[in-house]
C-alpha cells in the first residue's frame, strides 16, 4: 500500500473519531485500517492516535499532520473538480475579436464573472475592426465575435446573435456650445451644423458607416470635422471642447450624468442598432461558448 493510501487512511480516521466508522466509510476491513495507522506511525516513528474504547484522538503530531492532509486532499479536490469541468467543456479554450470599444464597455464585464467560474477556459482575445473581425470568423481563424450588426452580416455565412441595442447620439461640452454662441438649453441645430466642429470615427469604421447613412437621409453635411480612430478619444476630445462627438450614448452615461457632456440634437434621432455575438454558421458552438454565451443571449444554440 503506497504512503498516499495511508495518509488517506489516517485522514479518515481522523475524521471519523472512530476506526470501526472509518473501516466502513472506506469499504476495507477494521483490521486493515488499524494496519495501515500502524505502519503510518512506525515510519513516523511517533504515534499519531491515542486509542480508547470511545474512539481515538489526534496527538500533537497527529493533529499536525491532519492539518496539513486537510490542505492537501483539498487540492486534490479541487483539481479533479476543474479537471472534470475542463472535460465537460470540451477544448477549454475560446477564441474571439471584437473592437477596443465594445471590448471595454460590453465583453470586460462579461468575461470577469466567467473567467472567475471557469478559470481553465483559455481566452484569446483579438482586438480589432468588425470589418476585420467578420473576415476572420468567415475564414475560421476565430471563434466567436463582438460586433455591431450591419448590411455585410446579412449576407455572410454567420450566425448573429443580438445582446443589446445601443443608441448613436451626438455630444458636446457646456463650455463648447457656449462658444458657439448658442445657449444650452435652446441646442440651436443650425449653429451647430454650421460652426461646430464634428468627432467621428474613421470612415473605414463600421459605426462611422452607420452614422453616415443616418445623416445622409436627413439631408446633413458637415463642414468641419476631425477623425479619430476610437471611441473613448472621441469621448475625451468632446470633453475637453475640442467639438461634437458622435458616440454611443450607453457609454457616456456617466458624463452625461455629471454634466461634463451634454446631448446635442440634430434633427431627428439616430435609430438604435444592435450588438451581438457572431459565430460561423456551419461551424457547431463549441461547449465552451455555448457556456459563455448562454450568460448572455437566452435561447438554445444550435
Amino acid at each position: 500500500m503506497n504512503s498516499l493510501n495511508l495518509y488517506h487512511i489516517f485522514y479518515t480516521v481522523a475524521q471519523c473519531g472512530n476506526i470501526s466508522a472509518a473501516a466502513r466509510k472506506l469499504y476495507i476491513s477494521q483490521p486493515a485500517v488499524s494496519k495501515s495507522i500502524s505502519r503510518l506511525e512506525e515510519s513516523f516513528s511517533s504515534p499519531l492516535l491515542v486509542r480508547s474504547s470511545r474512539g481515538v484522538t489526534l496527538t500533537e503530531n497527529g493533529r499536525l499532520l491532519y492539518k496539513q492532509l486537510e490542505t492537501a486532499f483539498q487540492a486534490i479536490r479541487q483539481g479533479e473538480e476543474m479537471i472534470s469541468r475542463n472535460d465537460l467543456l470540451g477544448a477549454g479554450s475560446l477564441s474571439m475579436g471584437v473592437s477596443a470599444t465594445l471590448c471595454k464597455y460590453v465583453l470586460l464585464p462579461c468575461l470577469q464573472d466567467y473567467i472567475a467560474e471557469n478559470p481553465y477556459v483559455k481566452i484569446s482575445l483579438s482586438c480589432q475592426s468588425t470589418h476585420e473581425t467578420i473576415t476572420a470568423l468567415e475564414n475560421g481563424t476565430l471563434e466567436l465575435g463582438l460586433v455591431g450588426e450591419s448590411e455585410r452580416l446579412e449576407g455572410s455565412r454567420l450566425t448573429f446573435l443580438p445582446i443589446r441595442e445601443i443608441h448613436d447620439i451626438f455630444v458636446c461640452s457646456p463650455d463648447y456650445l457656449r462658444k458657439l454662441h448658442t445657449r444650452p438649453e435652446e441646442n440651436n441645430q443650425q449653429e451647430i451644423l454650421t460652426q461646430g466642429t464634428f468627432l467621428l470615427l474613421n470612415k473605414d469604421n463600421v459605426t462611422r458607416q452607420y452614422i453616415d447613412r443616418h445623416m445622409l437621409l436627413q439631408g446633413i453635411s458637415v463642414e468641419h470635422k476631425i477623425e479619430v480612430s476610437t471611441m473613448d478619444l472621441l469621448i475625451d476630445f468632446a470633453r475637453i471642447g475640442l467639438g461634437i462627438a458622435c458616440v454611443i450614448g450607453e457609454f457616456v452615461r456617466e458624463e452625461l450624468q455629471k454634466g461634463s457632456l451634454m446631448e446635442c440634437s440634430i434633427r431627428e434621432p439616430i435609430p438604435p442598432r444592435r450588438i451581438g455575438f457572431a459565430y460561423p454558421r456551419s461551424v457547431k458552438p463549441s461547449a465552451a461558448m455555448s457556456a459563455f454565451l448562454a450568460r448572455l443571449v437566452p435561447r438554445e444554440f444550435p
